[in-house]
């Protein structure tokens, strides 16, 4: 195990406050981590690992709304800030991390995690800390385990489950007469959760998955998926959904196009439709191949090309106004200093930046209620009593009511490439791909 020294170094602190508020809040902090002029949030999320574009787009999106805020004045008078850990999408390192965060950092709340089998290990830590009211917020996953007991209680979720993204697709295919429906899932609770899903979306239509191919969690793009690409020539699916990540699976529809298989390919918000699309476009125009054509990709937030959405309004303000001043810190990107050779160029917008921005917004909102004295004990309560709100997405949220909400939206978009970007796919465009 690492050492607390270890520890230590192997974190960074990210503050979106001037250094001495940071530390002026951090040494007057209560017990239940909020300063005197600073609360800071714990993030776990991979940095510098297979899966770093998603944590890095989310946590840029987060920072796009709360420099403004902090430049205002912080809420109440507290900025707000980010402790971040990088866990490359490795369930040990989040466990670590989160200890971290709780014990030693004493943050007012975990925020913003990403990923299924690095939320799952660490829901326990949190029960285990329950006499201290830590609280999860706004996980990037639509997994289902801390939206039923043991968990629930543990969290709130602002984005659509898993269930709802993938019964939405089903239904979308189904309409058209494409009833074979396969899967290609990564081989963890991430994949197994969107698996499950997908089964239950079938079974209550009478059906089956067709069939199932798997791959490593952490498969690079430039690796073969032969294996998996033979599954599906024998099996001749009318529809492939993918549970993966953007590497892996953009790597799959690569293979997959190349050998014929043609059929329509779904991809669930988790993939990272952003850089997936980027390494399908590169891809493409290498070897002179369209890979976006049939392929549709569930969302949980609107369309960031959308302006008549006031929050994209706002959203795609900020990124342009911001963006020179929200990338996550170099020694946290590259801890090795390989900068030169895994340099990452940020997305201008996109549904994950989106989604963080979001959550930002959301989590700010919260604390408007807290007001002058926010105490962890008192944040479930205040998010339950927030009822009906409005974040300016184009569609009522809520929490709380009569069943206790802790999901605020089941709203699940979809999307298509059309001239090598990502634009809406309304409900009477599916009936092109009707078998």
């Amino acid at each position: 195990m690492l050492t607390l020294a270890l520890l230590f170094a192997a974190a960074l602190l990210i503050d979106f406050a001037p250094a001495k508020e940071a530390t002026a809040g951090a040494a007057g902090a209560n017990r239940q981590g909020a300063g005197r002029s600073e609360i800071r949030l714990g993030m776990s999320a991979d940095f510098s690992g297979s899966a770093r574009a998603l944590s890095i787009e989310l946590y840029r999106g987060a920072m796009a709304y709360l420099l403004p805020v902090n430049n205002a004045g912080g809420v109440n008078g507290r900025h707000i800030a980010i402790t971040a850990y990088d866990d490359q999408y490795e369930p040990d390192l989040a466990i670590r991390n989160t200890l971290k965060l709780m014990d030693g950092e004493n943050v007012f709340a975990l925020f913003s995690y990403v990923g299924t089998p690095t939320m799952n290990r660490t829901l326990p830590l949190l029960r285990m800390h329950q006499a201290k009211d830590f609280l999860l917020f706004f996980p990037f996953t639509g997994a289902g385990t801390n939206r039923i007991p043991p968990y629930d209680q543990l969290s709130f979720n602002l984005r659509a489950s898993y269930d709802q993204e993938t019964k939405g697709l089903v239904d979308h295919f189904i309409a058209v007469n494409r009833t074979r429906i396969a899967v290609f899932y990564q081989a963890d609770a991430y994949g197994r959760a969107g698996w499950a899903g997908l089964r239950e979306a079938l079974a209550k239509h009478g059906l089956e998955i067709a069939g199932e191919a798997t791959y490593r969690r952490g498969s690079p793009f430039d690796q073969s998926y032969d294996r998996q690409v033979a599954i599906m020539q024998r099996l001749q699916p009318d529809a492939v959904i993918c549970v993966g990540t953007y590497p892996a699976c953009a790597g799959f529809i690569r293979d997959m196009r190349d050998r014929g298989v043609d059929c329509p390919v779904a991809t669930i918000s988790f993939v990272g439709g952003g850089a997936m699309l980027k390494l399908l476009s590169t891809a493409g125009r290498e070897f002179n191949k369209d890979y976006t054509s049939r392929l549709v990709s569930s969302q949980v937030v609107p369309s960031y090309d959308d302006n008549s959405v006031p929050a994209v309004r706002e959203y795609r303000e900020a990124m342009d106004r911001y963006r020179d001043a929200i990338m996550p810190p170099d020694s946290l990107l590259y801890p090795g200093g390989n900068r030169k050779e895994r340099e990452y160029a940020p997305l201008p917008y996109g549904f994950i930046s989106l989604e963080g921005y979001l959550n930002a917004k959301l989590f700010v909102g919260i604390l408007q209620r807290m007001g002058g004295d926010p105490r962890r004990a008192d944040l479930a309560q205040t998010v339950l009593n927030m009822g009906d709100f409005d974040l300016g997405m184009g569609q009522p949220l809520s929490f709380g009511g009569p069943t206790g909400r802790r999901q605020a939206s089941d709203k699940v978009y979809y999307t298509v490439v059309r001239d090598g970007r990502f634009v809406p796919f309304r409900d009477g465009e599916w009936e092109a791909w009707a078998k």
